[in-house]
């Protein structure tokens, strides 16, 4: 059939995560890599801080993992933490081959060591990075080897609707493909695979300010719930302590590493504040530093706080963070004379799509990778620099489980093409911009940084009747990337609040006055949502539509 694609393998997403898993498996196998915009513009581009792994010779794999746990705030699957850090210098072996330039030291010729900072959460210098561009330098390096390789066929502007399953037997369902929207000739086309991929990315863009581009729509948690699969820890969302103040930076990104540098954080006055919060000051868990700035923004009625590294020679911070200079000249600040306005924003989504330690799901023969993925690496709140870690080592666990498992595995028959029958083109698609701009605006006020079992109660309220008028679009006309884009995050929205309801505790990056105070070890457990049962009746119309 002329609208169906045919692959071993289809990897829903572009970034650190996909692009490394596709690498990896196509030496053997036919891969598919669908990204929803550009190729390149997903949320590894705009890391700025770096990767991290043990080099050092005064640090080592234990400080790693207690570093971990500690900054999980108690909710770290202890297996996945090892795992992860016991691959992390793999993992960046393995991106060195694939041509990412990690910064070195440079004090001799002979010395060829990578040069290491350290950024919020680590009690060693152990973040590789690329002066202060590190996704840039592995995501173009990754699309550059991705674009070379015979056995990658690469669609860019493609956005999944829904992953096309069929029910076994036995009760669990098996994904065979997607339906895939091509945004550039506005038509649906089906994917069939042997294995499917999830590395979609987070859901940072249901906040009104996010450090995240616009593709963080929570796509790949949304349609992984559809199909029925459990998501874990979703109101552990991670708000980055400091974006860039300006009304047109929009979600530019100050590194943490200007703090790990001795970067100082200042009231408007130019008071110090961060020591009354925690003793690591500057240096604390990224969900300590936001809620003390939040609480002082809140507390003197300010617009921002002040990030401040002035006082180091002008030299060393155009050696070490020369992009980030750059850009904030190009908004009136010069971080080498003066302090740089900052404020939180939504940053990284620490729950996810449940998956085991080779980034299986829950149902067959679907796979989940990076941020969308929830394998208990970052727990109740992720250490700086794990992020991109997380990508690459389970891009790899993930990739052997792929191979291991394909051999002999059929593929999927013809499929049921998309139906747009009964749908008509939309004249309304202000409704959908109304719609967006609303739920952003209510998850920034009522579930945000810090909540309230009334301010969780209002948004849930008001999710619902956004849902029904969405619900409504969707039946009645032919899908858009917007429509798309806000039906997830509508899902991921309500799933977030779902989680922030059901915990009645305040842990990491979960803050509620109604439950300040911590529980003990022992009544804490993850937040696991399990999809509705559905009738085969009902799955049939969702699968199949």
């Amino acid at each position: 059939m002329r609208n169906q694609y045919q692959y071993d393998v289809l990897v829903i997403g572009a970034g650190a995560a996909g692009l490394s898993l596709a690498l990896r498996l196509a030496t053997n196998l036919r891969v598919a890599v669908l990204a929803k915009d550009a190729l390149e513009e997903g949320s590894t581009l705009y890391a700025q801080g770096g990767i991290s792994a043990v080099y050092d010779s005064e640090d080592s794999l234990d400080s790693h993992i207690k570093d971990t746990i500690s900054a999980g705030a108690g909710l770290c699957n202890e297996k996945a933490v090892q795992y992860t850090v016991e691959n992390a210098k793999a993992a960046t072996q393995w991106l060195v081959e694939q041509g990412v330039m990690f910064t070195r030291n440079n004090q001799n010729e002979d010395d060829k060591s990578f040069h290491l900072t350290r950024e919020g959460g680590h009690s060693h210098r152990r973040v590789l990075h690329a002066e202060d561009a590190t996704g840039r330098a592995i995501e173009t390096s990754l699309e550059k080897q991705a674009r070379l390789h015979s056995n990658i066929d690469l669609f860019e502007q493609h956005n999944v609707i829904d992953l096309i399953t069929k029910n076994n037997n036995d009760g669990k369902s098996t994904c065979v493909g997607a339906y895939v929207l091509d945004r550039k000739q506005q038509h649906v086309f089906v994917f069939r695979a042997r294995k499917t991929v999830l590395a979609t990315g987070g859901a940072s863009k249901v906040y009104l300010y996010t450090s995240n581009p616009d593709v963080s729509t929570g796509d790949g948690i949304a349609i992984a719930w559809r199909a029925g699969c459990r998501v874990s820890n979703l109101e552990f969302i991670q708000f980055h302590p400091t974006c860039l103040y300006h009304p047109q930076a929009k979600s530019f990104l100050i590194t943490e590493a200007i703090r790990g540098e001795g970067g100082k954080l200042l009231l408007p006055d130019g008071s110090h504040f961060m020591q009354r919060f925690h003793p690591k000051g500057e240096l604390a868990p990224r969900d300590i530093v936001a809620r003390a700035i939040d609480h002082e923004m809140k507390r003197l009625g300010a617009d921002y706080v002040l990030l401040d590294i002035s006082y180091k020679p002008k030299d060393f911070i155009l050696k070490h963070f020369p992009n980030i200079y750059q850009r904030c000249l190009e908004f009136g600040y010069d971080m080498t004379k003066e302090a740089l306005p900052v404020v939180p924003a939504a940053h990284y989504t620490c729950g996810g799509v449940m998956t085991d330690l080779q980034g299986r799901t829950d149902l067959n023969n679907l796979y989940a990778v990076g941020e969308t993925a929830f394998t208990g690496l970052h727990g109740a709140n992720r250490m700086a620099s794990n992020s991109l870690l997380e990508c690459v080592v389970f891009a790899m666990a993930a990739a052997k489980d792929i191979e291991d498992s394909i051999q002999g595995q059929p593929y999927p028959p013809l499929l049921p093409e998309w139906d747009e029958s009964r749908v008509t083109d939309s004249d309304e698609e202000i409704v959908v911009a109304h719609n967006w701009d609303e739920l952003r605006r209510l998850m920034w006020d009522y579930v945000g940084i810090v909540r309230t079992n009334k301010r969780l109660e209002r948004a849930q309220r008001r999710v619902d009747l956004l849902k029904m008028e969405v619900a409504e679009y969707y039946g009645n006309f032919r899908v858009t990337n917007d429509l798309l884009e806000l039906r997830n995050l509508l899902l991921v929205a309500e799933l977030i609040i779902q989680s922030a309801i059901t915990r009645k505790e305040s842990r990491g990056l979960h803050y509620t006055l109604n439950y300040p105070q911590t529980l003990p070890p022992e009544q804490t457990l993850n937040t696991i949502l399990t999809p509705p049962h559905r009738s085969a009746q009902e799955q049939e119309r969702v699968h199949w539509l």
